[in-house]
């Protein structure tokens, strides 16, 4: 077994929190800085604030009060504050002009004076200390909603293959299932492989229903009607089955999938994407728009060149999340010349999350009986893999395991000797 920390997974720029993205709002920002102006335009491209529309303007304060002296005031306004004027009296200015409901974000400067506390009383939902980065403006606005809102803002996980029958879906399977066992986290598989999906086949379930009748329904998906898709893996584990049928051709645009994963992000705190190895433009929004991405491959060329093709691109489309994370499967297969786990992880500047051995008994037994691999074997050196990779993707570090006492073979030996010096004891006894 090997396993690797991940160096990027601690670039403080990549944090591990977890940022829930925006509803539909309407933001507008008045900077006083080219930095702030900046940072805020950049995070008007982040993917948590896609369905935002946002506006960035210069002139502070004077110039929100100004605009909004005749126009309506949008969902959120951020202002930045130099430090020249006083603060609590420009809110004020700017509360007789505010629509109720909208919330205000202030970026102020190290000068300013004024107490939180008087700050909030104005209306003030949050404060942030100036210089900004585009994260922080990012992390700012979505917090609005996530916290005031009081609502489950799931995290999404998506694992995909570098090439197809690399076994990502298994990877899938199994760590949303031990996500949900040992984390303790309600869970939620996805199959997004309408025609060919196996999840239904890997958790031994046989939904009649599942995620094509949510994509495809006339209405918006609701947390009713995904309620009556979901089929009961365990007690903390549900999944929303492909078909895996061909008597249609399923052809979606981009957003075909949004309104399915808004929904649970609402309830659910885990969501697990097994997204089919093809790249069209829903798979990749998929891809763009978790939390956190697995990019499952094995040891091969073809595998080498498709991974750093995709680690480039999502790290491109994704520039304030942490760099997706890839781990290489069915390592050591018997007679197969595969490049070397070094050589690999220097190509794409990165290291796995995972090194899984090549063990055909093992998942083939798992496969065939439609259980996971901690079912198969608890003590399977492939079992910690993915309880490591489980507790990594949910944010809550490594699993380690106990470290062995150097005097530990002795004791054993000792424990084995009094057992046999007791015995004629017990015998005569």
């Amino acid at each position: 077994m090997t396993n690797f920390d991940d160096e990027e997974a601690d670039d403080p720029r990549h944090p591990e929190e977890h940022i829930a993205p925006v509803p539909r709002i309407s933001v507008q920002a008045f900077c006083e800085t080219e930095q702030t102006l900046k940072a805020v335009t950049a995070a008007g491209e982040d993917r948590r604030l896609a369905k935002a529309h946002l506006t960035a303007k210069d002139g502070g304060l004077a110039a929100a009060i100004e605009v909004y002296e005749s126009m309506p005031t949008p969902n959120v306004i951020v202002i930045e504050s130099d430090g020249t004027r006083d603060i609590l009296e420009g809110l004020d200015d700017l509360a007789g002009v505010c629509d109720p409901g909208t919330r205000v974000v202030v970026i102020g400067n190290p000068n300013d004076t004024a107490p939180y506390r008087e700050l909030v009383r104005r209306g003030v939902n949050d404060y942030v200390v100036g210089p900004v980065e585009t994260l922080d403006v990012v992390r700012s606005i979505c917090s609005l909603f996530s916290a005031s809102e009081a609502i489950i803002t799931g995290r999404v996980i998506a694992v995909v293959g570098a090439k197809g029958g690399v076994g990502a879906s298994t990877v899938a399977h199994n760590v949303a299932w031990t996500i949900a066992r040992d984390l303790a986290l309600d869970s939620v598989v996805i199959d997004l492989d309408l025609a060919f999906g196996t999840a239904s086949l890997d958790y031994n379930q046989d939904p009649v229903q599942g995620i094509a009748n949510a994509v495809l329904s006339q209405d918006r998906p609701d947390t009713a009607l995904l309620e009556r898709l979901l089929a009961k893996c365990t007690d903390r584990l549900s999944l929303l089955a492909a078909p895996a049928a061909l008597d249609r051709v399923y052809d979606f645009g981009a957003e075909a999938f949004d309104a399915v994963f808004d929904t649970l992000r609402m309830t659910t705190p885990c969501i697990v994407l097994d997204v089919p190895h093809q790249w069209s433009g829903w798979t990749r929004r998929a891809l763009v728009n978790a939390d956190d991405i697995v990019i499952v491959a094995e040891p091969d060329l073809a595998n080498l060149r498709n991974t750093k093709n995709m680690l480039t691109v999502l790290k491109a489309a994704r520039p304030n999340d942490r760099p997706p994370l890839y781990c290489l499967n069915q390592v050591g297969m018997h007679k197969r010349a595969e490049i070397e786990v070094k050589a690999f992880a220097k190509t794409m500047e990165s290291q796995p999350i995972a090194v899984i051995p090549f063990d055909s008994k093992l998942f083939s037994t798992a496969a065939n009986n439609g259980q996971m691999i901690a079912e198969v074997s608890k003590t399977h050196r492939t079992t910690l893999l993915f309880q490591n990779m489980a507790n990594r993707l949910a944010g809550r570090g490594e699993v380690k395991k106990p470290k062995r006492s150097l005097l530990e073979p002795l004791l054993k030996k000792l424990k084995g000797r009094s057992g046999r010096a007791s015995a004629p004891h017990r015998k005569a006894s």
